[in-house]
């Protein structure tokens, strides 16, 4: 990849950051509720055009962070919501926590242009390499917050297909070396090998993307499944006045007659938190969520207390009304559902979003089966979870769906709630695995393997929806591998950069 040759102009630095602040912006438009890919792909040319211009490393990574602050401020705009439920209380923290969360997740981006600009022999191919590493590092690293990865932008497209085989850092690491490779025409005035070989892999992704779109499967033999969607406002969701009026929608919803002609649910799922009580003392309510469904079984969320710590939970109720399983969440959300280093915090008041027991909510051990009585094995996932493909591992034996309780009532009612449900969709593709999706506000959907929503309720509607239960499809080649394979390769991509950049110098 002949890319060696840097470009005569200098922008000075108040016009350059700006435009790279402005290129991530275009970025973001690629995120749901504007699904822009191409706009997106153009903001990632013009990032990289960007990085042609300069040539130290520390102007490079002032760069790759203006680009990130931009990107994460736009897309991840939904995260003053939640500090606006309490807005007395936590108000004043919503523009801190928007700059401070794009900020530092635009350390992984500056990080990877700074890097990238030391390895003068390819600096483009290797941006494509560290900035795909960036990505990867930041789904893990700190516990990690995969949300928004560069290769959603397909979301919207067949595209997206192609995490079934490669995983979203796939998609994010081809993503990434399409838009370095279009960006040599800018670069050079010409369109030489490179711009032509980024033009056949995008169409390879997009043309290639539509050829792994299963054929619609018929499922009118399928056991029948039903969604609860009470529609409580994050604000009124714990007012005690308010409380008997959502739980007795639930109910209601759940023993709502079945028209004529269509089959009895098989299982009935509520979503995260939906229970008022804490387990221990929800006995009269869960009985009579239990009365409501009949003989058919329920999964709903719930919190516990056990030895002075409080659980994020989902339990099955059996068809007896008998508590059969419990699921704590596993992967929680720092400042929202646990403070780190609680007591440094503690001495200036900060408390964020987890003001509960002490500091939140207390983790799980871990990814866990339920088994379903007539429809198999379920992977229950709990709100955040469903952004990690890491969190439909480690369970040793491939469940027969996927369980996504969640409460979007935290992410407002503008791009939140749809980026969560485009990751949710993602999971389902990755691992070829139907997704019994109910959410507290919307939107709750049935999904298949191929990521189709086969039925939904929209964000700010109170109902349910049945709908039948998809049958999982075979195996996918990421499911088999995870992400390993897309790491070693960036891995050693990186380390032959590293190598050649000090031959070079002996």
């Amino acid at each position: 990849m002949p890319d060696n040759t840097r470009g005569p102009v200098r922008w000075p630095q108040w016009l350059r950051l700006p435009a790279a602040a402005c290129a991530g912006v275009m970025i973001g438009t690629g995120s749901p509720p504007w699904d822009q890919w191409l706009l997106a792909l153009l903001g990632l040319v013009s990032a990289f055009w960007l990085f042609t211009l300069v040539g130290q490393p520390r102007h490079a990574a002032g760069t790759g962070w203006a680009v990130g602050l931009g990107y994460f401020g736009f897309a991840l705009g939904w995260i003053v919501e939640p500090f606006q439920v309490d807005a007395a209380t936590t108000g004043w923290m919503a523009p801190f926590a928007l700059f401070f969360l794009a900020g530092g997740l635009a350390l992984f981006w500056g990080l990877a242009f700074g890097v990238a600009a030391r390895v003068a022999r390819s600096p483009v191919l290797a941006l494509v390499v560290f900035w795909s590493l960036a990505e990867l590092a930041r789904g893990y690293v700190f516990t990690g917050f995969p949300w928004a990865l560069v290769g959603y932008i397909w979301a919207s497209v067949d595209a997206i297909q192609w995490v079934a085989l490669v995983g979203s850092y796939g998609v994010t690491a081809a993503t990434l070396a399409i838009a370095g490779g279009l960006a040599v025409v800018l670069r050079d005035g010409r369109f030489g090998r490179v711009p032509l070989a980024a033009v056949a892999a995008l169409a390879v992704l997009l043309g290639g993307g539509r050829a792994l779109v299963p054929a619609d499967e018929d499922l009118t033999e399928q056991p029948v499944v039903r969604l609860v969607q009470p529609n409580a406002p994050q604000h009124e969701k714990w007012d005690p006045e308010k409380i008997p009026v959502f739980f007795d929608r639930q109910v209601r919803l759940t023993g709502a007659e079945i028209p004529d002609g269509r089959p009895q649910p098989s299982l009935v799922v509520w979503p995260e938190t939906a229970m008022p009580w804490l387990l221990h003392r929800a006995g009269d309510g869960l009985a009579i969520v239990s009365d409501a469904a009949g003989e058919t079984p329920v999964v709903l969320g719930i919190q516990r207390a056990e030895e002075g710590r409080w659980y994020n939970s989902a339990v099955l109720l059996d068809a007896t009304g008998t508590v059969a399983q419990v699921y704590d969440k596993h992967h929680l959300v720092p400042f929202g559902e646990y403070m780190p280093a609680a007591a440094l915090f503690a001495r200036w008041n900060i408390m964020g979003l987890a003001a509960r027991a002490e500091g939140g909510y207390s983790p799980g051990p871990g990814p866990a089966l339920m088994t379903v009585p007539g429809l198999g094995l379920a992977l229950p996932l709990i709100c955040y979870e469903a952004v990690f493909p890491q969190d439909l591992r480690g369970t040793g034996t491939r469940p027969d769906m996927v369980l996504h309780l969640t409460n979007d009532a935290w992410f407002g009612e503008f791009s939140g709630p749809y980026q969560h449900l485009a990751q949710a969709r993602i999971r389902a593709i990755e691992f070829g695995l139907p997704m019994l999706r109910a959410a507290n506000t919307g939107v709750s959907a049935v999904i298949d393997g191929a990521g189709r929503v086969i039925a939904e309720l929209p964000l700010g509607q109170a109902g349910f929806v049945d709908a039948a239960l998809p049958p999982p499809r075979p195996v996918t080649l990421y499911a088999r591998l995870g992400d390993w394979p897309v790491a070693l390769l960036l891995v050693l991509a990186a380390g032959y950069l590293a190598f050649t950049k000090r031959t070079k110098g002996a």
